[in-house]
């Protein structure tokens, strides 16, 4: 066994060299891309700097917080360091520093490409929509591609260098931490920045969504790459990372001690990536092509690829059950098909838009009760989708043996995660095409361009709601094998203290339904508390944008020469971000311990349970709201029910300013906090043995 796992920690250290090689070679190609326009210069370097600025400062207290974490943990995890090995608690503190470190790169390298690829993107929509569409959606994949050999190298290093899965949970942990705050940070930053250059740009002055009067385009601009690109690079980091890590952790509890398991779970993760290498390799556009249809058909025939690969390496390698095949292949499918169900209730050709966009005549008050109406409508297919996977995995594995089950589970979420790098690629085009869209209007280009860069907006913003939903059905299947990993850490340490062991979550226990109550509600506060962080920078921003109007002479008329104080705009939105970032993240952190110190590790299951349940519920229900509000107004925009200036666009930009801290700030930052939730009750399990007031 040793000799087989060492040949596949080879082909996944290969594997991510060939990843990084290849990113390397699209951020070159990119960068050779001409930006003649010095319009388009000047704005860019101002966007590149203020993602600078903004990452620089949130690195910097996001630093102070893992030091102060990896300190906790070096004295308590897996137990006290006094009672147990010192050494084991250094790696598991190392292994967390190294999670964090790995996810900051991750998104500080996506930030450096969308700010080359920004400019590029809206020169090229100059020549057409093939260059334009190109140079989007490589500045993307190597975002893509980073991010997932990050993930596969940092995981192979981590249990090739400690030999123990628990010390993975550690690595997994700083991953989920640093993406939760960085999320949250840049989620705040990019949506107090978006609202505010809406409602006072469109709504008050009926200017245009880019025009360089408005003093918060440029933070608009800068929040697209720190919400959208870093934020969504580290929270996809941290779903690989933590489905590969359950996976290994319940591998390695198996009644086969794991034999051929791990090797399947690193088989599967390596071809997962070169899959998603051929699938960017291969994504393609004609002249006047569909820029949606390209990237959905990239992400099909990735899909593709991988089930033949895994299906050939099954057939070859000995040991491998095509029942895990099945659970692996079956996540990949109910993934796709919870993106295409996505689409449809956001997607502009789709009837659903169309309603809330034709609603919105009637005035703001039904955008919004029938955006709310469909966003909780489009929960469902998803929340059936998790489920079923979850159930044919588990009855597809139970037969192998003892424990196979929830490993079953845990491979549908490595099977839905294996076109990751595929999946970011077609997300972070999204905020590269939408800053191209801006810098096309600042340059000056023309309509033609500009409507060339609105296209590949609206394909990305479409493409974006996909792989959200992508992201989340990921998070819910990874969560519940991270249930699974919870259980066999909690199970070692009920059987050295000489308890029952736990089987499942009875919810008569009073213990378990006390942690359902309160997991259920946890969501629920942290996404309040993000929007309101959202809601209060706003409401600042929006003050400076009147006082800039109000006391910058010819501003508000467009004088020749006279130009906004942009970086006020900047300030407001990276000191709000800032200070807002941590406390809903704490408060998680902090729930999931009072729970375990009180109730012990069956109302932490509980817990689990309603966290999993309800977040699931609110991150769907949020992030397609958001998104069929943001492609109503984008359809009203078009010229369709009354078209700009209409009443019926007024009232559709009021309810995409709604949706926008649902669909960037709050509904993908919950993903991040079950897992961080999970992996803090995993890592917990044998304090709240140890020391538990009703456990």
């Amino acid at each position: 066994m040793e000799q087989n796992l060492s040949l596949f920690y080879g082909l996944s250290f290969l594997t991510a060299i060939l990843a990084f090689l290849y990113a390397a070679y699209l951020y070159l190609w990119v960068k050779k891309q001409p930006v003649r326009n010095a319009r388009i210069q000047e704005v860019a370097a101002l966007i590149k700097e203020g993602a600078n600025t903004f990452m620089r400062r949130e690195y910097r207290i996001l630093a102070k917080f893992a030091g102060v974490i990896a300190v906790i943990i070096f004295l308590l995890l897996p137990s006290p360091v006094w009672n147990g090995s010192p050494l084991v608690n250094l790696s598991m503190a190392i292994a967390y520093l190294f999670g964090t470190i790995f996810s900051a790169i991750a998104g500080k390298i996506g930030i450096m490409v969308a700010t080359h690829s920004n400019s590029r993107a809206a020169e090229g929509a100059k020549e057409g929509m093939k260059p334009a569409f190109l140079i989007g959606f490589r500045g993307g994949a190597v975002m893509g591609l980073l991010v997932v050999g990050c993930s596969l190298f940092g995981v192979a290093a981590v249990l090739m260098i400690a030999g123990d899965s628990s010390i993975l949970l550690g690595f997994s942990f700083g991953a989920s931490s640093l993406a939760l705050f960085a999320k949250a940070g840049g989620g705040i930053f990019t949506k107090t920045a978006d609202i505010s250059a809406d409602l006072t740009g469109k709504v008050e002055l009926g200017i245009a969504e880019d025009d360089p009067r408005n003093p918060a385009v440029i933070a608009d601009n800068v929040g697209d790459n720190v919400g959208d690109v870093a934020g969504m690079g580290a929270d996809l980091f941290d779903s690989n990372v933590a489905a590969m890590a359950s996976a290994l952790v319940i591998a390695e509890s198996l009644s086969d001690g794991g034999h051929h398991t791990i090797s399947m779970v690193f088989c599967y993760a390596i071809l997962g990536l070169l899959s998603s290498v051929i699938g960017i390799a291969t994504a393609r556009i004609g002249k006047n092509g569909n820029p949606t249809r390209a990237l959905n058909s990239s992400t099909y025939v990735t899909t593709g690829i991988f089930l033949v690969l895994t299906a050939l390496a099954t057939a070859i390698c000995p040991g491998f059950s095509w029942r895990i095949w099945g659970a692996s292949a079956t996540g990949l499918l109910v993934g796709v098909i919870i993106g295409i169900t996505t689409d449809y209730f956001t997607d502009d050709t789709k009837p659903i838009v169309r309603k809330v966009a034709h609603a919105s005549g009637s005035g703001p008050a039904f955008t919004i009760l029938s955006g709310v109406s469909y966003g909780f409508i489009s929960a469902l297919p998803a929340m059936v989708g998790i489920a079923v996977s979850a159930l044919i995995a588990y009855n597809l594995c139970a037969p192998i043996g003892e424990g196979f089950a929830i490993f079953g589970i845990a491979m549908a979420a490595v099977g839905m995660l294996s076109i990751v790098g595929m999946i970011i690629s077609n997300d972070a085009y999204g905020p590269i095409v939408d800053n191209a869209r801006g810098l096309a209007e600042m340059g000056g280009l023309g309509e033609q361009t500009i409507a060339t860069a609105d296209e590949l907006d609206s394909a990305g913003n479409t493409v974006k709601a996909v792989t959200k939903g992508f992201s989340v059905g990921a998070a819910g299947l990874t969560v519940i094998s991270l249930l699974g990993a919870f259980m066999s850490e909690a199970n070692a340490a009920l059987s050295q203290a000489e308890m029952e062991l736990i089987t499942g979550f009875d919810i008569m226990d009073p213990s378990v339904f006390f942690g359902i109550l309160i997991g259920a509600a946890i969501p629920a506060v942290f996404s309040a508390m993000l929007i309101l962080g959202v809601d209060k920078n706003a409401q600042r921003m929006v003050a400076e944008i009147h006082r800039q109007f109000q006391t910058i002479p010819g501003l508000k008329a467009g004088k020749k020469g006279v130009k906004p104080d942009y970086d006020k705009c900047i300030d407001i939105a990276t000191s709000g971000a800032l200070k807002e970032l941590i406390p809903a993240g704490l408060m998680t952190i902090i729930a999931t311990l009072i729970v375990g110190f009180v109730g012990g590790p069956r109302a932490i299951g509980g817990f689990l349970l309603g966290n999993i349940t309800s977040g699931l519920l609110l991150a769907l229900f949020m992030s397609n709201a958001g998104g069929l509000w943001d492609n109503a107004k984008k359809y009203v925009e078009a010229g369709n029910e009354g078209g700009k200036g209409s009443e019926a666009h007024k009232a559709a930009v009021i309810g995409d300013t709604v949706g926008d801290p649902f669909k960037d700030t709050a509904g993908p930052s919950i993903n991040t906090q079950i897992t961080v939730v999970s992996l803090v009750a995993s890592l917990m399990s044998g304090l709240f043995v140890a020391f538990s007031l009703f456990g």
